[in-house]
């Protein structure tokens, strides 16, 4: 049988990066290859040089910061090493021969320009497809072919009119477009629901066998690279520590960080107390000793905290001449559901089933048609403003993405002790800043980190100071939207552990969204199914689990369990 050619190879790549008058190697000596019809999936937690290691063999490492200090990049299709190459002729390889899919396709996504538009303009770009109807008809093909309802719908859309889900499926439309012999997936299905995620990867699998190119996934979701990869690079600060078959990395990993990596995730059966990270089985293999952890035990809550009642929310989708609403799109779907105090209730479902939008209701970010949220004995939805701010201490909500949700041009203690002062908490500057820095503390962080700004954590530490102010209130319910999402594997295993732990010890009320089962299931006391704006299930965390009633959560349940090892 014939091995299967290489099509991107890389030799004893190194990279550096200013760090004051020196600099730093984030890449040393790293060497792969990628072959036709086959997947390398590179793991490693944020900062272990994944994608710096692909954005140096697709010619988009910054050339002001960034420096290739020694090594090779070789494409089959080019006889020179790429890293030699001038623009203009990276100009034409890239899109057409190797391609990208970016892990944010918002900032990826022109947001003033029509997705169709953005797609046509790659294949205008590179000449191909003939003339414009031509070129309209192969957009509108890659659109179905991605699984996007309605193409010649989403086609006229603009970015912030898709769901998270829906703006990845166009990046990957847009990758896919000239037929390139390389595509560079940087976390494509971080953002995406288990159903998605499913028919993304077997799309992204059947489209490599049958245009025989090669594929590089970067991920920090070992599950998701055991359905995809077929040779598997373990990076850890820079270095390579692992670099064979899938099958021999994710089965026989010879690395206590790989096993940590592995471990990370919250299992389908026997839930630890905590979950594991990757210092506990570093540190394991250091002094000889094993992990232990003792069993989870769910409690079920009964003191109610929140009653939802028909809660409904649509949004227009045409007006006639005379302004008057002719069709809707309805969200939320007359929704009914409790929140029980000190417990988390966790709500799943697939993108666009409208779990955010319940979030934003339940805080009067947006306003109900109709229904009513109960809340020590008052309907909340017809509050006043006024009252509405003395509730804003009790109700906080940690977002998806904490780089967005923090100002950049605040400090951390800027942002902290700006919410403790609208509220009038904590006396004067001093005493605030005193509390702001034992929060900060209590998640994880130090008091130096109450003079810097957001761009000098990482993603995990951001989403610690969204949490830190959102603690800074002393509120009583948070709602935790896809909080832990973006993050990897072994930095989203130490904010579940701070989330428990804060909730135990604050006595809080979590709502947790998120599209993660695995996720959902160790947070959860008791889980709620949405599906097209209805709640389609509700009930305890393990019956829902073990023993779900409803078609939809089967077929959820079944798309984690089918792509386990």
């Amino acid at each position: 049988m014939t091995e299967n050619p290489s099509v991107l190879e890389v030799k004893h790549l190194h990279v550096s990066f200013p760090k004051g008058n020196d600099r730093v190697q984030v890449v040393k000596d790293v060497s792969f290859e990628v072959k036709r019809g086959r997947t390398l999936a590179i793991v490693g937690e944020s900062g272990s040089g994944k994608t710096v290691s692909s954005l140096a063999s697709i010619g988009l490492l910054p050339k002001n910061i960034a420096r290739i200090d020694a090594g090779s990049i070789h494409y089959s299709g080019v006889d020179e090493n790429l890293e030699n190459l001038r623009e203009d002729t990276w100009t034409s390889i890239r899109g057409r021969h190797i391609s990208m899919i970016f892990q944010n396709p918002m900032s990826s996504l022109n947001p003033s320009i029509r997705v169709g538009k953005q797609v046509l303009e790659i294949l205008e770009q590179h000449g191909l497809n003939g003339n414009a109807s031509d070129q309209k008809k192969k957009v509108l093909s890659l659109f179905a072919e991605v699984k996007l309802p309605q193409p010649e719908n989403t086609y006229s859309k603009y970015p912030h009119e898709l769901s998270g889900g829906q703006k990845q499926r166009i990046m990957i439309a847009m990758a896919l477009a000239c037929n390139p012999d390389v595509i560079i997936a940087d976390e494509p299905t971080t953002a995406l629901d288990v159903s998605v995620q499913k028919s993304i990867l077997t799309l992204l699998k059947q489209l490599l066998s049958e245009r025989n190119a090669g594929m590089i996934f970067i991920s920090h979701d070992l599950d998701v690279v055991s359905e995809i990869a077929d040779d598997v690079l373990v990076m850890y600060r820079g270095d390579v520590l692992e670099y064979g078959s899938a099958e021999a990395v994710l089965k026989h990993p010879s690395t206590a960080y790989t096993r940590g990596l592995i471990a990370c995730k919250p299992p389908l059966e026997n839930l630890p107390h905590r979950l594991p990270t990757v210092e506990d089985f570093q540190k394991a293999a250091q002094s000889g000793q094993s992990i232990s952890s003792k069993p989870q035990v769910k409690t079920l809550h009964e003191e109610g905290l929140f009653e939802v009642k028909n809660l409904l929310k649509t949004y227009p989708i045409k007006k006639n001449l005379f302004g008057k609403v002719s069709r809707s799109f309805t969200a939320v779907n007359s929704v009914n559901f409790d929140i029980r105090k000190g417990e988390t209730l966790g709500l799943v479902g697939e993108s666009g089933c409208g779990k955010s939008t319940v979030s934003r209701l339940l805080m009067n970010l947006i306003s109900a048609d109709s229904g009513e949220v109960i809340y020590s004995g008052k309907n909340i939805l017809q509050a006043s403003k006024q009252e509405w701010k003395a509730m804003r201490r009790k109700f906080q909500l940690i977002f998806q993405d904490p780089f967005s949700a923090l100002n950049p041009r605040q400090t951390v203690g800027q942002c902290l002790d700006e919410v403790m002062a609208v509220h009038q908490l904590h006396g004067n500057k001093n005493e605030r800043k005193t509390h702001g820095i034992q929060l900060l503390e209590q998640v994880g962080l130090d008091a130096t980190a109450w003079d810097k700004y957001p761009h000098a954590f990482s993603g995990g530490q951001r989403q610690r100071i969204v949490i830190a102010r959102a603690l800074a209130v002393e509120p009583e319910f948070i709602i935790c939207d896809e909080s832990v999402s973006a993050l990897d594997v072994s930095v989203q295993a130490q904010v579940l552990n701070l989330l428990n732990d804060l909730k135990e010890e604050h006595q809080l009320t979590y709502l947790f969204i998120s599209h993660d089962l695995n996720v959902v299931h160790y947070m959860s006391d008791r889980i709620a199914v949405m599906q097209s704006g209805n709640i389609v299930e509700l009930g305890e965390a393990e019956q829902v689990f073990r023993q779900p009633n409803h078609p939809y959560t089967k077929a959820l349940i079944g798309n984690i369990a089918s792509g386990k090892r």
